[in-house]
C-alpha cells in the first residue's frame, strides 16, 4: 500500500512540475508570450472587423488586429536616400491562414494569397512611420 502511494504521489509532483514549467515558458509572465493565444484574443469575425486605413487594421483584409500583431511586408532601401521606401504588404496572419476574403483597397480586386500591395513607408523621426496603400500588385503593374 505504501509502495502506491509514494507513486501516485511522484505522479502529482511530476503533473505539478510539467504545470509549471510550461506556465514559466508559454505563460503571461514569459518572455516568449505574444499574447496571441489569450482569452481576448479569441472573438467572432464580425465583432473584429474595422474600416480600411483605421490604425491597427490590416489593409489587405479589414480585420482589427490585437495587440502586437503584425502585418507580413517587405521594405525596401531606399534609392534617392530619402525617408520614403518602397514596401510590399502580404497581410495579417488572418489574412495568410484563415479563410478571410482579401481585397485591393484601391481596386477592389479580390487578392489571392499570392499576390501583394504596394505601398510607400514614410519614416518618420520621433513618431510612427506612415504607410501610403498605392495598390495591388495587377492595378500598379509591378515586377514580381
Amino acid at each position: 500500500m505504501g509502495l502506491y502511494i509514494q507513486i501516485l504521489m511522484l505522479v502529482i509532483t511530476g503533473i505539478i512540475l510539467l504545470w509549471i514549467g510550461y506556465s514559466l515558458f508559454f505563460g503571461p509572465i514569459s518572455p516568449f508570450y505574444s499574447g496571441f493565444f489569450s482569452w481576448g484574443s479569441w472573438r467572432k469575425r464580425e465583432d473584429i472587423k474595422g474600416e480600411p486605413g483605421d490604425p491597427q487594421v490590416c489593409p489587405v483584409c479589414s480585420i482589427r488586429m490585437i495587440k502586437g500583431e503584425l502585418v507580413k511586408s517587405v521594405a525596401f532601401p531606399s534609392l534617392s536616400g530619402g525617408r520614403d521606401r518602397l514596401m510590399y504588404i502580404k497581410g495579417c496572419f488572418s489574412c495568410l491562414v484563415d479563410d478571410v476574403p482579401r481585397h485591393c483597397p484601391v481596386c477592389g480586386a479580390p487578392l489571392s494569397i499570392d499576390d501583394f500591395l504596394v505601398s510607400r513607408m514614410f519614416e518618420r523621426v520621433g513618431r510612427n512611420n506612415h504607410v501610403h496603400v498605392l495598390g495591388c500588385n495587377r492595378c500598379k503593374r509591378v515586377c514580381s
